[in-house]
């Protein structure tokens, strides 16, 4: 599934395409994602102007003077720019003619994707219940997660997983993190300390933004706007390591099933 470096690497391909570029042509192919795609979305954009692309947590923000497209990539989803004049494929659902031999193709073989419209994105139903952007160094702090982590037992790991105290933090980047800052991710949240917490925030931050730089994490069938696949898999510590020798100390990693998530950590550096 897409997570957070991977949309923001698809928003940052196509936004050059979109913002402030007339859409001459919208056609939806498949209108049966997560959710029915509106019968007027296709009418709606057709000659509409997007304003800017943004992104909160895994949707994209497609902002126009009168509204928001919300993108949600879903399981297997995927946008891509066109500009050779290639065939639709079988799972291309929804497609944007932008100029001249210039697509932007929506392809999601699962169909678990999402493309609605809202007129006030922050207080739709799908997004008004989310935490802060991991990436915001004002809403996201070590001392904000120190203080809501108080007197809870869930483990670290479920709770900067949770996208009511943190958006973004999926599974991959989750045990990376928590490697990072030398953190047990079955260790229970009140009991992290503070000095620890600002690291762990920190690494958050450094993992996730390193991540987007190498255009993300290729597992299963994830490509960016162009195409190509994410680099950041190669540069992974521990997940998808289990059993593997600890990069740091050569210590075997262990592998477990934590909140039915596959979980990796080193024993000795994670405490």
């Amino acid at each position: 599934m897409p997570e957070l470096p991977e949309v923001e690497t698809t928003r940052r391909g196509v936004a050059p395409f979109l913002e402030n570029r007339i859409i001459r042509a919208a056609r939806v192919y498949e209108p049966r994602l997560r959710w029915p795609i509106p019968e007027d979305l296709a009418e709606r954009l057709t000659g509409a102007i997007p304003l800017a692309v943004d992104r909160r947590a895994k949707y994209l923000l497609v902002r126009f003077d009168d509204g928001t497209l919300m993108i949600h990539l879903g399981m297997s989803g995927s946008l891509r720019i066109v500009t050779d004049g290639s065939p639709r494929l079988t799972h291309d659902h929804v497609e944007l003619e932008l100029g001249e031999n210039q697509l932007l193709r929506y392809n999601d073989p699962r169909r678990f994707g999402a493309w609605l419209w809202s007129d006030e994105p922050d207080t739709h139903p799908l997004l008004s219940h989310l935490g802060p952007e991991p990436l915001d160094p004002l809403a996201f702090t070590g001392h904000r997660l120190y203080q809501i982590s108080r007197g809870k037992t869930t483990s670290i790991k479920a709770l900067i997983m949770d996208s009511r105290v943190v958006v973004g933090v999926g599974n991959i980047y989750a045990n990376e993190a928590l490697f990072m800052a030398g953190i047990h991710p079955k260790r229970p949240a009140g009991k992290v300390g503070r000095a620890r917490m600002v690291r762990l925030v920190e690494s958050i931050r450094e993992i996730l933004t390193a991540a987007i730089l190498m255009g993300g994490t290729t597992l299963r069938d994830f490509v960016n706007s162009d195409g190509k696949p994410g680099y950041f898999a190669q540069s992974l510590s521990v997940y998808g390591r289990g059993g593997e020798p600890c990069r740091h100390c050569g210590a075997i990693l262990k592998e477990i099933r934590l909140g039915q998530r596959s979980t990796v950590y080193c024993g000795k550096c994670q405490r």
